[in-house]
């Protein structure tokens, strides 16, 4: 692993060396630094800040581990006129994203059973899994070309949401430059997954808000301590993951013609301004517009269970949106004054007080920044601060593997998750199918926070613990 320098304040970095045009910054509080593990995300940073175009330094979150191309908790900056875009530095599930929802109901007053049932009402309506389609084939067939293009609105407009929700999701869930046009034969083909959660990391939890660490902005967020929540984590499911596929084929090849030198195959990349970086874009757009239709669509699905399960209307229980989050996206913004097109997989888009693009409600604190940790332990609502320009305007979007898929099912035991898991309430019986997803597989979620809520890039504002967990097996 290559030399990083202590710089102090959990941040650390890989100077220049080679064939690098920028510094590689890495932030870890001394505990994850010192557990850090040999995989090849320290190689994956170095790799990004060698190509053409990219601004210093590149950056690597708390929850660093190794991906495809581009590693998990990796922020990449692009000149947005000279740089270059890449499929693999944004990641196969395109805006893979978390949403919240807040309820007034006691979590303390809800019984095993009745959460149960929750659980059971949402699962009906909402398929989970590898492979599985959507129980709204029809309309999406009718609507497909509008939901891609003009993404969480639409479906709003159709009916599957209230007004107001639209405001609580980045981009007001829509991303601009979304063409259908661009997208291929067999990704329109796999785009009949709207409202489900598919398998993986992906969830929908039950929780309690069970702590409050900053209460002027809990309260400007709608959280009370005690009351149930919701927590949503789903993406573009197999149409983003073809979207990526087709592009990274597609760039492979394209890269030559301009004499682009790749450091690896998952970083293959082309000019911003090419014909074949201006298709990725907006392919890319399509798929983060459908992963925001996929979330709205499943809110309407879990507020109908609600009204079923808890009799009346969902309106009764709250169940309004504090925010919605993207992961996995390349997004034009301006920082410092300089034109960008930031890279963010596996990190989120976390916006300072004051900053424009902050929802008005939020405009002057801050808007939501959600982190969910593992199935068996912590999630956060923190916000960012002033100093988060420095990242990009960016931090980490989860805990962070340590065992893979691989080695966790080969070293976590079932009755190691079932302890681990003790008091919350699963999907299904058969706890092998999740032993990948363990939480012992995972960093510890309250070390990755803490590396940047200690140097001030963050604030906590809230902690969630889970009660109710669906997911969908591999």
């Amino acid at each position: 692993m290559a030399v990083m320098e202590h710089l102090g304040g959990n941040c650390y970095r890989i100077s220049r060396q080679g064939n690098m045009r920028a510094d590689v910054l890495v932030y870890l509080n001394p505990e994850l630094y010192n557990s850090f593990g040999e995989d090849q995300s320290i190689e994956q940073l170095i790799d990004a800040a060698s190509l053409e175009g990219v601004i210093s330094p590149v950056i690597g979150m708390p929850d660093l581990h190794s991906g495809f191309g581009l590693p998990i908790g990796g922020v990449m900056a692009m000149d947005a006129e000279v740089g270059l875009i890449s499929a693999g530095a944004v990641g196969m599930d395109i805006n893979c994203g978390v949403r919240l929802l807040r309820t007034n109901l006691d979590a303390a007053g809800i019984d095993q059973a009745v959460l149960r049932q929750l659980m059971d009402a949402i699962a009906r309506r909402v398929p989970s899994g590898i492979g599985q389609k959507s129980r709204h084939s029809s309309l999406i067939g009718r609507h497909f070309n509008s939901l891609l293009e003009d993404g969480a609105p639409f479906l709003i407009e159709l009916g599957f949401g209230r007004q107001e929700d639209t405001q609580y999701i980045e981009d007001r869930g829509c991303l601009k430059g979304a063409d259908v046009g661009a997208v291929s034969k067999k990704a329109v083909d796999r785009g009949l997954q709207l409202s489900t959660i598919g398998g993986g990391n992906h969830f929908i939890e039950l929780g309690i808000l069970d702590k409050i660490f900053e209460p002027a902005a809990a309260a400007a967020y709608g959280l009370e301590e005690g009351t149930l929540t919701v927590l949503i984590h789903t993406g573009s499911r197999g149409f983003g993951h073809q979207i990526c596929t087709d592009y990274s084929k597609a760039m492979k090849k394209a890269a030559k013609k301009y004499n682009i030198e790749m450091p690896s195959a998952g970083l293959a990349a082309v000019p911003i301004r090419s014909k074949e970086g201006e298709a990725y874009y907006a392919a890319m757009a399509c798929a983060v517009n459908f992963a925001f239709c996929n979330r709205q669509w499943i809110t309407d699905d879990v507020r109908k269970a609600f009204g079923e399960v808890l009799g009346g209307s969902d309106l009764n229980y709250g169940l309004g949106l504090v925010y919605d989050v993207a992961h996995n996206t390349a997004q034009f913004e301006k920082i410092g004054g300089k034109n960008m097109l930031i890279h963010r997989k596996g990190a989120i888009r976390a916006l300072p007080p004051g900053h424009h693009l902050n929802p008005q409600p939020y405009r002057s604190i801050g808007h939501p920044v959600l982190i969910p940790g593992s199935m068996g332990s912590a999630s956060y609502v923190v916000k960012a601060e002033p100093g988060v320009e420095k990242l990009y305007n960016s931090v980490n979007h989860g805990a962070g593997r340590v065992l893979s898929r691989t080695a966790a099912k080969r070293e976590v035991s079932v009755n190691q998750l079932k302890e681990r898991m003790a008091g919350i309430i699963v999907s299904g019986k058969n706890y092998r199918a999740y032993l990948d997803e363990a939480p012992q597989a995972y960093k510890s979620i309250d070390l990755v926070i803490e590396t940047l809520t200690e140097i001030g890039i963050s604030s906590k504002v809230a902690r969630l613990k889970p009660l109710a967990v669906i997911k969908g097996e591999e």
